[in-house]
């Protein structure tokens, strides 16, 4: 490993150093990784669940947790992208790791049933654009709500609409309105750990099962259940599986465990102010009957 050139390669954030590693340097560093992230989830939603009536504080540690969740499912969608495009996707999917909005896309996503890689950016796009315009006839215009929620309950802060009048926020404690339920994404995570994915020799089963299939536009969820039926045989032939694993588990994996994601762009769509009052000036026209 090459010593660090610049004071800015000293620290913390540098997961995008990945790609400057070899492919089996990379599974290890994963494979170091992948158990860590899974323990700080879990720290983080023991705690909240400590805090008996201090919501917005049970709030944020859960999204905390979940953040941490997102960024184990980035690092096997690394393992799961074919080794040949790996070295091309591994930048943009680090910047990923590391961006909020990119994270909570991806907890949301493991819900979502495309019909293929293709629809899974069209839904991916109407998740990652700046504003929206909201209600009735669209007569609002709004930053994007994922964002949005996260700092809205994090900080107190000024906040302005299009009018352009400044307020403050301040964050909320509601009491939800049901408890806490595990989310599909956590799931996911408990069922590759219990599975033996999380292991480095499982990481090397994944590269190797996942690199038939490269998901780029219409591979779908018939694919991504083959190869995930596959990786389950191949796990259970090296005896990787962990007494902890449940058949559930396995329903888990099939059904939840999204399209590999390495192709989906996620990046801010900002979209100008002109578009976001043209859109609303169209929708007006429309409720008119016109």
């Amino acid at each position: 490993m090459a010593e660090a050139k610049k004071s800015a390669e000293i620290g913390i954030k540098r997961g995008r150093i990945i790609s400057n590693l070899s492919q089996p340097q990379q599974l290890d560093l994963v494979a170091d990784g992948l158990p860590l992230l899974m323990k700080s989830a879990n720290d983080l939603l023991l705690a909240s669940k400590a805090l008996d009536g201090h919501y917005r504080a049970a709030s944020i540690l859960e999204g905390h947790a979940m953040e941490e969740v997102a960024k184990i499912l980035i690092l096997m969608d690394i393992v799961r992208c074919p080794p040949n495009i790996r070295p091309a996707r591994i930048g943009p999917m680090m910047g990923w790791f590391y961006d909020h909005l990119a994270r909570l896309i991806y907890i949301d996503a493991q819900d979502w049933k495309p019909q293929d890689t293709k629809q899974l950016q069209e839904y991916v796009d109407s998740n990652r654009k700046s504003h929206y315009v909201e209600g009735a006839v669209g007569e609002y215009i709004t930053p994007n709500w994922t964002t949005y929620s996260r700092e809205s309950l994090l900080y107190a802060d000024i906040v302005t609409y299009e009018e352009g009048e400044p307020f403050w926020n301040e964050p909320q404690e509601y009491e939800p309105m049901v408890r806490w339920r595990e989310p599909s994404s956590w799931q996911v995570c408990h069922a590759l750990r219990n599975m033996g994915l999380f292991t480095r020799a499982g990481l090397d089963v994944v590269s190797s099962v996942w690199s038939q299939v490269d998901f780029a536009t219409t591979e779908n969820w018939s694919d991504a259940r083959r190869l995930t039926h596959a990786t389950l045989l191949a796990l259970e032939k090296a005896q990787l599986i962990s007494k902890d694993a449940q058949e559930s588990q396995v329903g888990t994996l099939y059904n939840h465990w999204q399209l590999p994601m390495y192709r989906i762009d996620f990046k801010r769509i900002e979209v100008p102010l002109e578009d976001l009052r043209a859109e609303q000036n169209a929708n007006l026209w429309s409720e008119a009957g016109y």
